[in-house]
């Protein structure tokens, strides 16, 4: 039999994934129950944290925000398209609209899928993974979390609490046999931060995790013209897209074949790109040409 465990705040929590190490975690149940139903996973106990308020909750400070580990995704969507675009985007692509009102970011990051929709623009906007136990409280970059599939660096009595994800214009697409309901065969996420001149670009389901593609990024950085604000052309796009495409380490499946992902991470980093700049010259009013 099944035990069920349910924590009424985030200090209960942190004591009961502390005493039942076993337990698995579930807030919005939208891949674990799956993986349940279908045998593909065993819990012998579930550490419910759906009712947790400190983890339901979002805010900002200054150019920050820090997004509640069980913030569903239709609360993203609706309440956080303006400061984080590129995950709201991402969110967007989740799912079906019932989905979406029970999955969260924590989930997306406690399950460390490649294919995870959120993880992508979490590393594009350089974002931080917040994690509690009764141990106390530690900050993980969002790009050294993951360590393969299915793997991550929370310990076995973490809970995620939180993303700290810096505001900013974001972008994100990704690719998949229909429009919706599916995992993605490849997603780009691209984030520009014009005060620092930095760009971010991330890749999902292209590598055995979520990966940053430093040398785009650096490419962009470097090539954009962040003073006069003239848009990229064909060439500094198809080498970012290039640099991009590097830096996967895509399979052959039922889905795609490696060439092909490596072939779609091109196309949608050169897309998503040309997309963000041109949010970000809307943004700061100034005209393309």
């Amino acid at each position: 039999m099944r035990r069920f465990l349910t924590a009424a705040d985030l200090r209960e929590a942190c004591e009961l994934r502390a005493a039942h190490p076993e337990a698995t975690l579930i807030a919005g149940g939208t891949d674990v129950m799956v993986g349940l139903n279908f045998g593909h996973r065993t819990a012998s106990a579930l550490l419910d944290l759906s009712r947790v308020p400190e983890l339901r909750e979002w805010s900002r400070d200054g150019d920050t925000v820090r997004l509640g580990a069980g913030v569903p995704y239709t609360r993203i969507v609706e309440e956080l398209g303006g400061a984080l675009p590129g995950l709201a985007r991402a969110a967007r692509t989740v799912g079906s609209a019932q989905i979406r009102n029970r999955a969260t970011v924590g989930g997306n990051v406690g399950t460390a899928s490649p294919a995870g929709d959120a993880l992508p623009p979490l590393l594009a906007a350089r974002a931080s993974i917040e994690l509690a136990s009764v141990r106390g409280e530690r900050s993980v970059p969002a790009r050294e979390f993951f360590l393969g599939p299915g793997r991550s660096a929370l310990a076995g009595d973490e809970i995620v609490t939180a993303v700290r994800v810096p505001v900013g214009t974001g972008q994100f697409a990704k690719l998949g046999p229909r429009n919706a309901m599916v995992i993605a065969v490849a997603s780009v996420a691209v984030m520009l931060d014009p005060e620092r001149r930095l760009a971010g670009c991330a890749v999902g389901s292209a590598a055995p995790t979520p990966v940053a593609a430093s040398h785009a990024e650096e490419f962009a950085g470097a090539e954009l013209d962040w003073d006069g604000g003239r848009p990229p052309g064909p060439a500094l796009l198809a080498r970012f897209g290039e640099l991009a495409a590097r830096a996967t380490a895509p399979i052959d499946d039922v889905r795609g074949s490696a060439d092909y992902r490596r072939h779609a991470v091109a196309v949608l980093a050169r897309r998503t790109l040309a997309w963000a700049w041109q949010e970000h010259r809307g943004n700061s009013g100034g005209a393309d040409g």
